[in-house]
């Protein structure tokens, strides 16, 4: 039994704090999970960025909601999930991620949730589970799962390298060079292939 692990930021839609940085004209949010591995650290040098500037759960919303899937990222899932299960494990929020999974058709979608404040100031943030991209594929193991992973970031790696199989998608240059042993595609097409040939075998 094969099932398929996709983060969602940089894989299935845009990365939603770049979005919001240049909606706001904040460079400093632009920083994601490419640049910093450390996602606490990262979450809160957002939060302290947020509060800064006054800034709260709904200005995000608004700009998600002008966000859509990458350019055949919903014709790609439509295909994969014909013949293969599929999970999208994401650090995002619930909050942010919901709209844009009615864009992509539903599909599961494990990830957080945010605390936020009676005034919609982003206060904290709930993870699911600690690591829960290892964690997720690491518990689909024990119930007879073989997982083929695709993601973006250095969070990503743990379940790329845990499973059966695993590929880097429109990443960058230097987590590439990094990892010369993990493929890497930029093409939606190239990695539904080679996410079947695994499947098939």
């Amino acid at each position: 039994m094969k099932i398929v692990c996709l983060d969602m930021e940089g894989v299935l839609v845009p990365e939603i704090w770049i979005a919001f940085a240049e909606a706001t004209g904040i460079p400093e949010l632009k920083r994601t999970t490419r640049d910093e591995p450390d996602y606490d650290k990262l979450m809160h040098y957002r939060m302290d960025i947020l509060d800064e500037h006054g800034l709260g759960l709904k200005q995000i919303q608004e700009v998600i909601s002008t966000i859509d899937p990458l350019p055949g990222a919903k014709e790609f899932l439509d295909e994969l999930r014909s013949f293969v299960q599929v999970i999208v494990i994401s650090d995002t929020f619930e909050q942010f991620a919901m709209p844009l999974m009615k864009k992509l058709g539903y599909p599961t979608l494990m990830c957080n949730t945010l605390e936020v404040a009676d005034d919609g100031r982003i206060a904290g943030y709930q993870m699911r589970v600690a690591d829960s991209k290892l964690a997720t594929v690491t518990a689909l193991h024990s119930i007879g799962y073989e997982t083929i992973a695709a993601g973006d970031s250095f969070n990503d790696l743990k379940m790329i390298r845990y499973g059966k199989d695993g590929f880097l998608f429109k990443s960058t240059e230097a987590i590439i060079a990094a990892n010369p042993d993990v493929p890497a595609f930029e093409e939606f097409d190239d990695l539904l292939a080679a996410i079947r040939k695994v499947v098939a075998e």
